[in-house]
C-alpha cells in the first residue's frame, strides 16, 4: 500500500531530523494550559512531515498535535493523524523512549501505520488485513488469559482501589513507558500482556498504536469499551485499552471508569 510505503519514508527522514537536536542545545518551552513541554525539534519535525506527507497526499487531512487544528480534515475520507516527537519530556531528558508516531485513517479508522524509535532502532509497522511488524519481521500479542500473571503498562495511579470493582488495585503487575506510542507497540509486540490509559487520550497518541495492536492479533477500545473512532471533532478519546482478546476484556470488566 502506497500509504504505508510513505508513512514509513516520512518516519525514517523524521528521525534523522529529531537525531539532529538530540542531546544538543535546543529552544524548549511549556504550551498554554499545561500541555506540556514542546521544542525546536517537536516543530521541525511536524513541519517537514505536514510537507512532505501533504505533498505525497494532497487530497488528505491532517491532524498533529504540533499543528493548529482545521475543521477542513472532518470533510476528508482519508486523514494522516500524526505526532511528531511522542514522548517529548524524554526527548528532553536524553532518554531513546520518544518516538514518531504517523498513521493514515480511513472513515475514522486506521489503515496504515508507523511507529519509529530512531534511537533504538526499532519500526514498527501495520496495515489493514496485512499484519503487524517489527523490523520487518511479524508481531502479534501475547496469550496471557489471567490477569493475576499480566505484566500490563499504566501509570501508577491506575492501581487506585477506587477505579477497580473488586477494590483490589494488585490485580496485574503494573510497568510503565513514558510514551503512549511506545506502549501500545510493546503490547502488539508480546513484550507487555496490555496498556491501560484512562482520561484524555489524544488521537495523535494512539492511532498507530491502535492500528499495530489490532493487527497483531489484539483489541483495542476506549477505558469503557467502546470502539474509537479516529478524526473525531475533538480529536480524542475516553482513555484506551490494550491487549489480547482475553486480557483486554478482563480489564474492561474490572474497571469501574
Amino acid at each position: 500500500m502506497q500509504d504505508l510505503k510513505n508513512l514509513k519514508t516520512a518516519a525514517l527522514q523524521a528521525g534523522n531530523i529529531a537525531l539532529g537536536y538530540f542531546e544538543k542545545n535546543y529552544k524548549t518551552w511549556d504550551k498554554e494550559a499545561g500541555a506540556g513541554p514542546v521544542t525546536e525539534a517537536d516543530l521541525e519535525v511536524d513541519n517537514f512531515l505536514k510537507n512532505f506527507l501533504s505533498n505525497c497526499e494532497p487530497d488528505y487531512g491532517w491532524l498533529s498535535e504540533e499543528t493548529e487544528d482545521s475543521s477542513t480534515r472532518l470533510t476528508k475520507t482519508k486523514v494522516f493523524i500524526v505526532d511528531p516527537i511522542d514522548g517529548t519530556r524524554s526527548f528532553i531528558a536524553g532518554d531513546e523512549t520518544w518516538a514518531h508516531s504517523l498513521a493514515v485513517v480511513e472513515h475514522g479508522i486506521p489503515i496504515a501505520a508507523v511507529i519509529y524509535l530512531p534511537k533504538m532502532d526499532l519500526l514498527y509497522t501495520a496495515e489493514a488485513g496485512k499484519g503487524a511488524f517489527l523490523n520487518g519481521k511479524k508481531i502479534s500479542v501475547s496469550h496471557i488469559h489471567e490477569l493475576k500473571d499480566a505484566e500490563i503498562l499504566a501509570k501508577k495511579s491506575t492501581l487506585k482501589e477506587n477505579i477497580w470493582k473488586s477494590g483490589d488495585p494488585a490485580l496485574f503487575r503494573q510497568r510503565y513507558r513514558p510514551s503512549l506510542a511506545y506502549r501500545l507497540a510493546l503490547v502488539a509486540e508480546g513484550k507487555f500482556d496490555a496498556m491501560i490509559a484512562l482520561g484524555r487520550s489524544w488521537e495523535w497518541d494512539i492511532c498507530a498504536g491502535h492500528l499495530l495492536v489490532s493487527e497483531a492479533g489484539g483489541t483495542a477500545t476506549d477505558s469503557l469499551g467502546d470502539e474509537i473512532v479516529y478524526n473525531s471533532t475533538i480529536g480524542s478519546s475516553k482513555g484506551i485499552v490494550a491487549g489480547g482478546p482475553t486480557i483486554h476484556k478482563s480489564v474492561i470488566d474490572e474497571l469501574d471508569v
